[in-house]
């Protein structure tokens, strides 16, 4: 009896497109299938619903992601931007409402 051929996510296209193509497709379609971690609950339940949108089967958190992937290279860049933008700020907020009461001291002192 032959053996029963092992089959993958290129399974349809033979030796259509070639081999490079292919290898690229099956990186794709493989990081797609696969669960991944939720960030609200933290467990491997994440799948796609549709293109960019995502959802945990845990505890039905759904968000907008990328195409293949649920956070892409891209948007954690733009997240790290924000977070830093956020934080500059807050700093700045928080040395002008510490210098107002200071300055508001002075004044009744003087008058």
């Amino acid at each position: 009896m032959p053996k029963t051929k092992k089959v993958g996510p290129t399974r349809g296209l033979g030796t259509r497109y070639g081999s490079t193509v292919r290898k690229r497709y099956v990186k794709v379609v493989t990081e797609l299938k696969k669960p991944h971690r939720c960030s609200q609950c933290g467990f491997v339940r994440v799948r796609r619903v549709s293109v960019g949108v995502w959802k945990c089967s845990k505890c039905e958190f759904t968000f907008a992601g990328g195409a293949y992937t649920p956070v892409t290279k891209l948007g954690t860049v733009a997240k790290r931007a924000a977070k830093s933008a956020q934080a500059a700020i807050d700093e700045r907020q928080m040395t002008t409402a510490e210098a107002t009461p200071a300055e508001s001291a002075n004044e009744e002192s003087n008058d």
